[in-house]
């Protein structure tokens, strides 16, 4: 059997970015997105309210694939320059409304700590184990089981990350967190000129109309996407010595087999265990390695279906070695 370690050192030959490519991906998104927000301001100028779901959707869904441009961007995957690289995030950071510099330090943490139980906080879910609920206060259970509930998790923990929480970055120390505060305030400014010209343009009532729905609908994509990532069954997570970077990645990352055009709006994100393995490879190649390697498309795969189940899987057992809801729990 392949080691994940081995995994990781056979799949660095998938990591060159084709600049050509990049362009390509960055263009066939924009000007998707950009058509679909002026369409839902047309529907809002003519009355014909009724249709703009019919355009949120799409729109929501292009911003999502904007977003994981820039996340391929943070990782150094999209470009073979770190100033390109940089760069375009930095411009896409203030679409989604996501400080490129901050997110990405806070991401590169998710990444070196990802499935291991002493070094939790960082870019991911919060999530405790059997041990620590049972140890918590009725007022510490409550706060937890209102943190995870869906209408928290999927509704308002979006609107409350994008709108408010991404306008300040904290969690970061040292060096880090001056470039955090720089990086974020840059965008704060750069989102205040664009909001401010829209309206100019558009008006404040059919801006909030067109674009307030659609960063609402991607953020909560957006965080369900990287649940689901990570809050399944099976998933890894360890601690101390038994902990390994490799198999955290492997087995600690699902494969969210998704159907063709949600695979391509979430730009392959689906498949996190070889992006977690590898966060090099360009999201255009994540595609080949499976079909490369097919003994990997079945290794922690969940489908669409299956991954709705994943929102009550919000404890980790540590004797069974797998998440767990809250009824089990009691059990």
């Amino acid at each position: 059997m392949v080691s994940a370690q081995q995994w990781a050192r056979t799949l660095a030959v998938y990591r060159e970015p084709s600049h050509s490519r990049s362009i390509f991906e960055i263009a066939i998104t924009f000007v998707p997105f950009a058509v679909f927000w002026a369409l839902a301001w047309l529907v809002v100028h003519f009355g014909y309210w009724v249709a703009l779901p019919l355009l949120w959707l799409p729109a929501a869904g292009l911003l999502v694939r904007l977003f994981m441009i820039q996340h391929d961007c943070g990782h150094g995957a999209f470009f073979r320059h770190r100033s390109a690289n940089n760069w375009v995030g930095r411009v896409l950071g203030v679409l989604t409304l996501t400080p490129y510099e901050s997110w990405r330090g806070a991401h590169a943490m998710h990444h070196a700590s990802s499935g291991h139980l002493d070094r939790r906080g960082f870019g991911d879910i919060d999530t405790l184990t059997v041990r620590e609920y049972r140890a918590l206060s009725l007022r510490g259970r409550i706060r937890y089981r209102l943190y995870r509930h869906p209408l928290v998790m999927f509704g308002v923990g979006p609107a409350y990350l994008f709108l408010l929480r991404q306008r300040f970055p904290m969690g970061l120390v040292g060096g880090r967190r001056r470039q955090a505060w720089i990086s974020t305030m840059t965008t704060n400014m750069a989102i205040t000129v664009l909001i401010a010209g829209l309206i100019w343009l558009v008006g404040i009532g059919p801006f909030l109309l067109v674009q307030l729905p659609i960063t609402l609908l991607a953020g909560a994509t957006g965080v369900w996407l990287f649940y689901v990532q990570h809050q399944f069954e099976k998933t890894f997570w360890a601690e101390g010595t038994n902990w390994d970077k490799h198999e955290a990645a492997m087995h600690g990352s699902s494969h969210y087999d998704l159907p063709v055009v949600l695979r391509w709006l979430t730009a392959n994100i689906g498949v996190h265990h070889v992006h977690h393995l590898s966060s090099r490879i360009p999201y255009y190649r994540l595609t080949r390695v499976l079909r490369d390697h097919p003994c990997l498309s079945d290794v922690s795969r969940i489908t669409l279906w299956q991954s709705f189940r994943c929102v009550r899987l919000v404890l980790w057992d540590e004797g069974k070695q797998r998440l767990i809801s809250f009824r089990e729990a009691r059990a």
